[in-house]
């Protein structure tokens, strides 16, 4: 165990007054964010959640620069503000995207993908929430299979399985790729510090607790965070050049129904009728799982993608 100060802010990195609602992820993964990335750090925000938390023009949440840019094009505005500072030698400042899961699996994907294909010099950072939470609970190809959203509601929940981001952008074959849980702070933490010391594209996928749209008790947020990680439905582990480590497993059985049943989003799949439902979730749950084990074996032992 890394000693508890691991945790500790040194120096606030963001101001007080963030529009966020109460319990949501935002705040605290910015909060933790830029206290390890420092304000030499431009941070490239396309339509989301934090595109309103950040304040509009001419006010700024975080000290350092935020560049608002349009929902599909934020890692080719990334692009130009990285190679503009490299030309006036500031090869040593931080480019970094914040963007939500609309913007990176669905309007922003050719243009992520196409940053990571050309290997640019930034942090991608995508706070997974499973929705398009900021403009009304839409779905996303990030929302979970069985849940509610406004334009999958009550007996139209989502039917089709989340795309696996990570799986794709690893694909990419490049540098470094991870996922994260606030209610894992340490690892967090180090996987951010990580990221800052490496170059090339990298991508840290954050769980997103989202009161509002996940329906869940905003004092909650990170609790069933926590049961995401336990449950196995949002693992975590890192991938560098195509390798693969799994960074936590859990130490008991945890069924996903005790991560789902907290969330007014699957209020609906507990009634008898859809028993079946939770069952085809804790299949797809535990067939990821050990893929991911799996995985995380062959690459080891073969060493075929390292350089």
């Amino acid at each position: 165990m890394q000693p508890a100060m691991d945790f500790l802010i040194k120096e606030e990195k963001v101001f007080s007054g963030g529009l966020s609602c109460r319990g949501c992820g935002w705040s605290l993964l910015v909060r933790h964010l830029s206290s390890i990335l420092g304000e030499n750090t431009v941070y490239v925000v396309p339509a989301s959640c934090f595109s309103i938390i950040a304040g509009p023009y001419p006010l700024n949440e975080l000290r350092g620069s935020v560049v608002h840019t349009i929902f599909a094009a934020a890692p080719a505005t990334a692009t130009g503000i990285r190679h503009a500072l490299d030309r006036q030698g500031k090869k040593d400042a931080n480019v970094v995207i914040l963007a939500g899961d609309g913007g990176t699996f669905d309007i922003g994907f050719q243009s992520m993908s196409g940053a990571a294909s050309r290997g640019e010099n930034l942090i991608y950072i995508v706070n997974n929430n499973g929705a398009y939470m900021n403009t009304g609970i839409q779905t996303s190809t990030a929302t979970p299979y069985g849940a509610v959203t406004t334009t999958n509601p009550q007996s139209n929940y989502k039917k089709t399985w989340p795309k696996d981001l990570m799986g794709i952008v690893g694909a990419h074959n490049i540098p470094y790729a991870a996922t994260a849980s606030l209610a894992f702070m340490q690892d967090y933490r180090r996987k951010i510090q990580r990221a800052k010391e490496m170059e090339g594209f990298r991508l840290l996928m954050i769980d997103g607790p989202c009161p509002p749209g996940h329906k869940v008790d905003p004092s909650q947020s990170i609790a069933v965070s926590r049961l995401a990680v336990e449950t196995k439905m949002f693992p975590l582990f890192e991938i560098e050049r195509q390798q693969y480590t799994v960074n936590y497993i859990p130490e008991k059985f945890v069924p996903v129904e005790e991560c789902m049943r907290p969330q007014g989003r699957f209020r609906h799949l507990f009634k008898p009728e859809n028993k079946q439902i939770l069952q085809d979730v804790q299949k797809h749950t535990d067939k990821y799982w050990e893929r991911l084990l799996a995985m995380e074996k062959l690459t080891h032992e073969l060493n075929i993608f390292e350089d």
